[in-house]
C-alpha cells in the first residue's frame, strides 16, 4: 500500500521534461502558466515545494504575502522567473491594490484544474490517512492503517517501522529544506495535483489513487 509504482515514475518524468521543452521554445506564456510550468519542472513537488517556502515566510499565520515575500519565496525555491514576471504575477493576484496577495488563493490559481472525481478521490485519501481528523498526517496516523510487515526492508532489518513511515511522509517533502514529518491537506492536494497533471486518463488516476490507498 501507498508505493508509487514504476508507471507513475514513468509520468513524472515525462511532465518535467514536457515542462522544459515547453519553457524553452521561446513562445510568450501567461506568467501564471510560466511559473506551474517551472513548478512542473521539479516533479510532483514542485508546487508543494513553492508553497511550504511562502508559509516558512508567514510568521503571523495570516497566509498573505507582500511583494518582498512572495519574490523571495520564489527565489528561494529556485525558479527561473524573471523580476518582471513577479511583477505581473503580483499585481494580477493583488486585486484590491493593498500591498498583499492571498497565498492560499494564489496557490489555488497555480493549482492545474481537477475535476470533482479526481478531487474526491484526493478528499477521499487523505481522510484515510488522518486517522485522528485533526486535518494533518504523521506518523502516528499512518500506524493505524498501513503495516510495514510485508516491505522488504522491514523484512530484511534494513529499515525500521518509523524509517519506513517516514519514507512515505517524505514522499511530500522532498526538496524541501523544512522537513517536519507532517502532511497537511493543502499539501497533499498541491503533491496530488501535479501528479493530476502529469495522468490525462481519469480512470488510469482513479485506479491509481484506489490501489494507492486502497479506498
Amino acid at each position: 500500500m501507498m508505493h508509487r509504482n514504476d508507471c507513475y515514475y514513468t509520468k513524472e518524468a515525462e511532465l518535467k521534461n514536457t515542462a522544459k521543452r515547453e519553457l524553452a521554445n521561446g513562445l510568450d506564456k501567461d506568467p501564471i502558466y510560466k511559473l506551474r510550468l517551472q513548478c512542473f519542472s521539479r516533479g510532483a513537488t514542485g508546487i508543494l515545494g513553492l508553497a511550504r517556502a511562502f508559509r516558512i515566510m508567514d510568521d503571523d499565520g495570516s497566509k498573505s504575502l507582500n511583494m518582498e515575500e512572495f519574490k523571495k519565496g520564489i527565489n528561494d525555491w529556485g525558479l527561473d522567473i524573471s523580476d518582471a514576471d513577479i511583477d505581473d504575477l503580483f499585481k494580477t493576484f493583488d486585486a484590491d491594490n493593498d500591498g498583499s496577495i492571498n497565498m492560499t488563493e494564489f496557490l489555488i490559481k497555480l493549482r492545474p484544474p481537477m475535476n470533482n472525481h479526481r478531487l474526491d478521490l484526493i478528499d477521499q485519501a487523505f481522510a484515510k490517512l488522518d486517522t485522528n481528523g485533526d486535518g494533518e498526517i504523521n506518523a502516528d496516523d499512518l500506524k493505524h492503517i498501513y503495516s510495514v510487515r510485508d516491505h522488504p526492508k522491514y523484512l530484511s532489518g534494513e529499515l525500521t517501522e518509523s524509517e519506513i513511515l517516514k519514507l512515505f511522509l517524505n514522499n511530500f517533502e522532498n526538496g524541501s529544506d523544512n522537513q517536519d514529518g507532517i502532511v497537511t491537506k493543502e499539501e497533499f492536494v498541491n503533491y496530488y495535483a501535479t501528479v493530476s497533471a502529469s495522468i490525462d486518463n481519469d480512470a488510469f488516476f482513479d485506479l491509481m489513487m484506489r490501489r494507492a490507498y486502497k479506498l
